[in-house]
C-alpha cells in the first residue's frame, strides 16, 4: 500500500509471488493477502506492471487456478475486470485467462447459515458475468459454453447463460456473433417455441421465457448496431428471415396453439430497432390482417388483434415514420377496418382490445386521415355512452381522454356537443331509468375528455349548466345528482392541475359558480326553507369540497392572493361582488348567530376547501379575525357537520400559521375555550372534535404545545362519557386525511411525525392502561391499537416484544372496533417478526380461532387472516397445533358469508398443506 515504494520494487514483489509461491497452497487469509497485493499495486503501480506485458497476466493466471473461497473469487474476479478494462496485454493468454474464470460458470453456491461474511450468490453470479462480458476476445470460446447451458435442464443454468448472452451482446459486433447464430436461435426456439408445443401442461419458466425474449431482442439490436458495407451479408436481414421462416406457419395455424409465443418472440425481435421493426413488420402485419378476417370466432380475433397491437405499440417507440418506409402506413385502410370492426363486435373482450388499439393508432402521427378521426370519435361516443358493459365505456372514456390532446380541434368540435346534446336530452321511450343511466355516463365522458385547455373550455360550462339545472329543476331533492356532477368536475380539476392556463380558467370559472349556488341555496332556505335544500344536504356539501379544493393546491401564489382578496371577505363581510348572478334575497352572514342562518353557517365547508388549501406562502386577508370566527362557531354550532368543518378550517390554518406571539395569542385562547367546554356542559363533543383537529394541526408541525393538548386527550380516555370517541381520536391523529392537514395542501408535515408520536405518548398510553378502572381499559387498548395501526412495520417490529402482550390482552376486549384494530395490526407482524411470534404461538392460535366465531363479520374474516398468517411462522413451532386449527376452521367453511368462507377456504387449505414436502 506504501505508495513511494521504489520504482520497480512492485514488479520484483509479484515476480517472486509468482515464481515462488504457490499460492493455492496457502490459507484463505494468505491467499486474499496476495490478491490484495496485486490490487494495490495495479492501482499505484499501474504502468510498471504494463511493463511485464503479457507476463503479469499468466503469474495472476497461476495465482488464481484453483481458487474455491468466495471472498477471494470476488477480489479475483475484480483483478480480471481491471485487467481487461485498464489494457493489459492478454498476449497468447486470452484462453487461459477465459478458461480460469469461466470454470465457476455457472456459479453453484449457497451461503452457509448464519454467514458472517453476507457474500451472496448473487454477488458471485453478477461479478462474474462483468467478467465474461467485459471484452469481445472471449465470444469464441464463451458463445459455444452459453449455449450448451442454454439447453441444460437446469433452470438457474438457462437463467445464467441467457442473462450472461444478454450482457455480452451489448459489446460484441456481428464479426463475434456470425459464426454461432443458428446454434443461439436454435436454442431460443427450442425455450420458446417448442417445449411448449411437446407439454400438455406449460410447465416452461415465465423468467426463461422472459429472459429468452430479452436475449433475443438483444441479438438483434447488436445486429442492427452493425454498418453495412457493399458486398457483405446483412447478418440482421438472414437472421431475422431465419426467425419469420420458423415463425410464420405458427401465425397461420387453425388451431393457434402457438400464435402468442411466436407473435411475443418476433416482438421481441422487432423491438430492436426500426431496421428490425420494417424488415418483421413488412411480412408479418399482412399476414395477421389477413388471419383476423379469415377467423370469425370472437376470441381468435381477439388473439390476432392483440398481437396487431403489439407490433403497433412498437411503432410509437420511433415516433414519426416517413409513409414510404412504414408498413404500418401503408396498410393504413385495412388496419382502420380491422380496428372499427372490432369495436362494433357483440364481444366485450375484443372490444376492448379495439380500444386500445384504435388509442395507439391515434397516437401514431399521420396515421388517421381527418374521417377516421370523426369515425374514431364517433366509435368512442357510441361506446362511452351505450355500451352494453361498463368494461367497455370506462375504457372508451379513457380512451377518449388520451386520443383528445393529440386532436383537441376535432373532440371539441364533434364530442363534447354530442354528449352537450345527450345531457340536455329529455326521458324517451327508453324509460327515466336508463336515462338517467345515460345522463350518468355522459358526465363521466365529459370529465373524462377534458384533458386539454381548450376542451376544458367547452366542458367546464356544459357541466355547471346541468348542476344548475339539476339543482332548479323537478328533482332538486336528489341530492345524489348534485354529487355526480361534483365528482365530474373534481376530474376536471384533477386534470387541470399541471397546466396553469387551465388550472387558472377553471379556478376563476367554478370556484365562484359553486359558492354562488351555494350562498343562493342557503339564503333561499333562510327565506323559504325547502328551496335549494339539496344543494346544502351534507353529502352535497362533501363533494364540493375535493372540487374547490383541487381547483386551488395547483395556484401560482399571485394568482391564489388575486382570489383569497374575494372569498375571506365574502365569508367575514358578505361581500358578494365577485360572485356570479349576485342578487340574492338578504345577507351572507355565515359566522352570525340566529337559527335562521344555520344553512349559512353549513358553507364554511366551502371556505375550508378553499382556505386550507392555499400555498403557504399566500396571505389570507384578516387571518387573525378569521380564526377567531372559525373557533367560536366550532365550539357553539350544534350542528355536528358545521362545528366539525369549522374546527377542521381552523386547525388547517392553525397548522400553517407562521410561528410567533400571533400564533400562541390564538392558540391560548383555543385552549380557554376548550377547557371547560371538555369539563361539562352540553357541548362536550364539539370540544373534543375541536381539539383533536388542533392536536394533529400541531403534531404534524412539531409544535410544543401539541404535546399538552395530546396528555389532554390522554386525559379523556379515563372519561366514560368521552373516553370512547377519544381512543378513536388517535386514529384521526394518525391517519391521512383526506381533506385537509395533508402534504396535497401544503400543509406542514413533519418527516417521521408518527415515530415522533409513538415515542412519546405509548408509554404513557401503557401506563394509563395498567392504572385504568376497568371499564375504561379498552379505551386506552383502542387508542393503542390506532397508533400502532398506521405505524411504519419496521419500527413497530423493533417495538413489538415490550407491546407484544398488550396486543394479545386486546385481542380479549369487547369492543369489536379494538378487535379489528388488534388483528389488522398482528397480521403483517407475522409475515415480518416471525421469531417473536413463535414465542406466543399458543396465545396466538387460542385468541384467532376464538374471533372466527365473532358475531361481526370483519373481525371474522380478520381472524381467519391472522389463522393464514401463521403458516408462515416456522413449521415446528406450528406442527403441534395443525389438528385443532384444521378442526376449529371447519366451522367458518359453513358460514353465511361468502368472504367469510373464501378466507376459511384460503387458511385451512395452508394448514393442510403445514409440513409436506417442499413446503
Amino acid at each position: 500500500m506504501c505508495e513511494v515504494l521504489a520504482p520497480g520494487l512492485a514488479v520484483s514483489v509479484l515476480k517472486a509471488i509468482f515464481q515462488e509461491v504457490h499460492v493455492q497452497s496457502l490459507l484463505q487469509l494468505d491467499r486474499h493477502t496476495v490478491y490484495s497485493i496485486i490490487t494495490n499495486f495495479m492501482g499505484t503501480r499501474e504502468e510498471e506492471l504494463k511493463g511485464l506485458g503479457a507476463d503479469f497476466t499468466f503469474g495472476f493466471i497461476q495465482v488464481m487456478d484453483g481458487e474455491k473461497d468466495p471472498r477471494n473469487l470476488l477480489v479475483a474476479f475484480q483483478i480480471v475486470r481491471d485487467l481487461i478494462a485498464k489494457n493489459y496485454s492478454l498476449g497468447p493468454f486470452v484462453e487461459e485467462l477465459f478458461e480460469v474464470t469461466s470454470c465457476y460458470f455457472p456459479i453453484d453456491f449457497t451461503p452457509p447459515p448464519n454467514d458472517p461474511h453476507g457474500i451472496q450468490r448473487e454477488d458471485l453470479i453478477l461479478s462474474l458475468r462483468a467478467v465474461l462480458a467485459s471484452t469481445p476476445q472471449f465470444a469464441e470460446f464463451l458463445l459455444p459454453l452459453l449455449i450448451e447451458k442454454m439447453d441444460s435442464d437446469l433452470q438457474s443454468a438457462k437463467l445464467d447463460s441467457l442473462q450472461t448472452l444478454t450482457a455480452c451482446c451489448a459489446i460484441y459486433g456481428q464479426k463475434e456473433l456470425q459464426e454461432f447464430l443458428p446454434s443461439l436461435w436454435s436454442s431460443l426456439r427450442r425455450e420458446l417455441i417448442l417445449w411448449p408445443l411437446l407439454q400438455v401442461f406449460q410447465t416452461a419458466s415465465e423468467k426463461v421465457e422472459a429472459e429468452c425474449l430479452a436475449a433475443l431482442h438483444a441479438l438483434s439490436a447488436c445486429l442492427s448496431r452493425s454498418v453495412l458495407h457493399s458486398g457483405t451479408e446483412d447478418l440482421l436481414d438472414s437472421f431475422l428471415s431465419s426467425i419469420l421462416q420458423d415463425c410464420r406457419h405458427h401465425l397461420c395455424e387453425p388451431d393457434m396453439k402457438l400464435v402468442w409465443p411466436s407473435a411475443k418472440l418476433l416482438q421481441a425481435a422487432a423491438g430492436a430497432s426500426l431496421r428490425a421493426y420494417h424488415c418483421v413488420t413488412r411480412s408479418v402485419l399482412p399476414l395477421l390482417l389477413e388471419q383476423y378476417t379469415k377467423h370469425p370466432q370472437s376470441s381468435q380475433r381477439r388473439t390476432i388483434l392483440e398481437m396487431l397491437l403489439g407490433f403497433l405499440e412498437l411503432q410509437q417507440k420511433w415516433g414519426h415514420v416517413d409513409e414510404d418506409e412504414s408498413t404500418a402506413l401503408s396498410l393504413q385502410a385495412p388496419v382502420c377496418s380491422v380496428v372499427f370492426s372490432a369495436l362494433t363486435d357483440p364481444s366485450v373482450q375484443l372490444q376492448l382490445v379495439g380500444i386500445r388499439a384504435l388509442t395507439v393508432l391515434g397516437s401514431l402521427q399521420g396515421f388517421l386521415s381527418p374521417s377516421d378521426l370523426e369515425l374514431v370519435v364517433d366509435h368512442l361516443i357510441h361506446l362511452a355512452l351505450r355500451g352494453e358493459d361498463s368494461q367497455s365505456s370506462e375504457a372508451a372514456m379513457e380512451a377518449a381522454g388520451s386520443l383528445a390532446p393529440i386532436y383537441p380541434k376535432v373532440f371539441s368540435g364533434r364530442m363534447v356537443p354530442r354528449l352537450e346534446e345527450e345531457l340536455q336530452s329529455e326521458p324517451g321511450e327508453e324509460g327515466s331509468r336508463d336515462h338517467h343511466s345515460l345522463q350518468q355516463r355522459c358526465l363521466q365522458a365529459l370529465a373524462a375528455v377534458s384533458t386539454h385547455t381548450s376542451i376544458v373550455r367547452e366542458t367546464v360550462p356544459v357541466l355547471l349548466q346541468h348542476l344548475r339545472k339539476v339543482q332548479k329543476g323537478s328533482e332538486a331533492g336528489n341530492a345524489q345528482d348534485l354529487v355526480s356532477v361534483c365528482q365530474s368536475l373534481h376530474r376536471v380539476a384533477l386534470q387541470c392541475q399541471q397546466d396553469a392556463e387551465g388550472c387558472w380558467y377553471y379556478h376563476q370559472t367554478v370556484v365562484p359558480c359553486l359558492l354562488a349556488m351555494a350562498v343562493q341555496a342557503a339564503m333561499q332556505e333562510s327565506t323559504q326553507p325547502l328551496l335549494g335544500k339539496a344543494l346544502l344536504e351534507e353529502e352535497v356539501l362533501a363533494a364540493m369540497v375535493p372540487v374547490i379544493s383541487a381547483a386551488t393546491t395547483h395556484l401560482s401564489p399571485e394568482l391564489a392572493a388575486q382570489s383569497v382578496s374575494h372569498v375571506v371577505p365574502l365569508f367575514l363581510d358578505g361581500e358578494v361582488s365577485f360572485l356570479p348572478q349576485n342578487s340574492f334575497p338578504c345577507l351572507f352572514q355565515p359566522f352570525e348567530d340566529g337559527e335562521c342562518l344555520e344553512a349559512q353557517r353549513r358553507l364554511v365547508a366551502l371556505l375550508m376547501a378553499f382556505v386550507c388549501s392555499l400555498p403557504r406562502n399566500v396571505a389570507i386577508p384578516q387571518q387573525d379575525r378569521l380564526l377567531r370566527e372559525l373557533l367560536a362557531l366550532s365550539c357553539s354550532c350544534d350542528c355536528p357537520f358545521t362545528a366539525t368543518t369549522a374546527a377542521k378550517c381552523f386547525a388547517g390554518l392553525v397548522n400553517k400559521h407562521l410561528a410567533g406571539q400571533q400564533l400562541d395569542e390564538i392558540l391560548q385562547l383555543a385552549v380557554n375555550r376548550m377547557e371547560p367546554s371538555l369539563a361539562e356542559g352540553s357541548r362536550r363533543m364539539q370540544a373534543l372534535t375541536l381539539l383533536l383537529w388542533v392536536t394533529k394541526a400541531l403534531v404534524l408541525r412539531y409544535h410544543p404545545l401539541s404535546s399538552r393538548l395530546t396528555d389532554k386527550l390522554l386525559a379523556l380516555l379515563s372519561d366514560t362519557e368521552l373516553g370512547p370517541a377519544a381512543a378513536d381520536g388517535f386514529s384521526l391523529l394518525m391517519a391521512e386525511s383526506p381533506d385537509v392537514l395533508h402534504k396535497g395542501c401544503h400543509a406542514d408535515v413533519r418527516i417521521m411525525f408518527r415515530q415522533r408520536f409513538f415515542t412519546d405518548n405509548v408509554p404513557k398510553l401503557v401506563q394509563g392502561f395498567h392504572g385504568a378502572g376497568p371499564d375504561v381499559k379498552a379505551n386506552y387498548l383502542k387508542g393503542l391499537s390506532h397508533v400502532l395501526n398506521h405505524l411504519p412495520k419496521p419500527v413497530l417490529v423493533t417495538e413489538l416484544p415490550t407491546l407484544l402482550s398488550l396486543l394479545l390482552e386486546a385481542l380479549s376486549c369487547s369492543d369489536r372496533v379494538v378487535q379489528l384494530s388488534t388483528l389488522s395490526c398482528l397480521q403483517p407482524l407475522l409475515l415480518e417478526a416471525p421469531q417473536i411470534m413463535s414465542l406466543h404461538i399458543d396465545t396466538l392460535v387460542t385468541k384467532f380461532l376464538s374471533l372466527t366465531s365473532s358475531p361481526t363479520m370483519a373481525v371474522r374474516i380478520a381472524a381467519l387472516r391472522c389463522a393464514h398468517a401463521l403458516t408462515s411462522l416456522p413449521t415446528t413451532v406450528l406442527l403441534p397445533y395443525k389438528a385443532q386449527v384444521i378442526r376449529a376452521l371447519a366451522k367458518p367453511l359453513d358460514d353465511k358469508k361468502r368472504l367469510v368462507r373464501k378466507e376459511a377456504v384460503a387458511a385451512r387449505g395452508e394448514w393442510f398443506l403445514l409440513g409436506s414436502p417442499g413446503r
